[in-house]
């Protein structure tokens, strides 16, 4: 019994390696050795098949008018000078042309008005796929300029008083204040909690309370009076952060014209109205 299954296995587990993986493990193990013995070439051959599986799915399921696109994964973390090359991506499958697209055509519907909404599911559509895009991405795959995305996203947000997952938002990119000032009005003007903001901007609990505890330490510091250079030592935070900060402050007080005075009491109504409003 024993020297037939001796047989067996010497004559068909040469047949488990007559397949891609092996093929890719013979490869590494030939052309790269320098990178480990079998159990490491197993690893990274497992890690690579799961890669291409996941990039390259069987388009049986695909729809009429989708697509598959590669994002950057939602948490990923972005830095300065990190590159694309170095994001961790994955794959999503958008709608490119909806039936309810081309039936609103039929029935009439003009492209300005079909195309802020093609744009606002296309980053909806791959947020609930764990990925993120850039208004170029969404560019690319709409046949229009970066530019008109921009303005298609700024059209929606008015109109839905939603802000929408694109990459800028959701990893904090970019040179403008625009979700923050979203999310601050939310927190302070508009008296809604944490998970009410994080849901309306797309935003994760952390990022939502790391945006409210860095403009408090704004507050306070412009309260004893530092300067934008003093302010950045103090919280870390860049000079060009603070600056923004400091004319969304002044933005605001003209909103609120009593509290337009001398020495700004009103600093503290603020900075207490943003602690009650930013407990989880």
């Amino acid at each position: 019994m024993k020297n037939n299954l001796n047989l067996n296995a010497r004559t068909f587990t040469p047949q488990l390696y007559k397949s891609f993986p092996g093929a890719l493990e013979a490869f590494f193990s030939e052309e790269c050795p320098q990178i480990g013995g079998l159990r490491t070439r197993q690893v990274l051959v497992h890690s690579i098949c799961s890669m291409i599986d996941s990039f390259f799915p069987a388009t049986n399921n695909l729809r009429s008018g989708q697509t598959i696109w590669s994002a950057v994964h939602k948490n990923e973390q972005s830095s300065y000078g990190k590159t694309i090359n170095k994001s961790r991506l994955t794959p999503v499958i958008l709608d490119l042309l909806p039936a309810e697209e081309i039936k609103a055509r039929s029935e009439g519907a003009r492209l300005r008005d079909i195309k802020p909404q093609a744009a606002a599911r296309l980053f909806q559509q791959a947020y609930d796929q764990d990925g993120v895009l850039t208004n170029a991405e969404v560019a690319l795959l709409l046949k229009i300029s970066p530019a008109t995305v921009g303005n298609y996203v700024k059209k929606w947000e008015q109109e839905h008083t939603s802000l929408l997952p694109r990459r800028g938002t959701i990893h904090d990119m970019g040179p403008t204040l625009t979700h923050k000032k979203e999310i601050l009005q939310k927190l302070v003007f508009d008296g809604k909690n944490v998970e009410t903001v994080c849901r309306e901007t797309q935003h994760s609990p952390e990022a939502v309370l790391r945006y409210s505890t860095n403009f408090k330490q704004v507050l306070m510091c412009r309260k004893k009076g530092l300067s934008n250079t003093e302010i950045a030592f103090a919280t870390k935070l860049s000079l060009r952060l603070i600056e923004e900060y400091q004319n969304l402050i002044d933005q605001y007080a003209k909103q609120h014209p009593s509290w337009e005075c001398n020495g700004e009491p009103w600093l503290d109504d603020f900075i207490n109205q943003l602690e009650k409003n930013s407990k989880l």
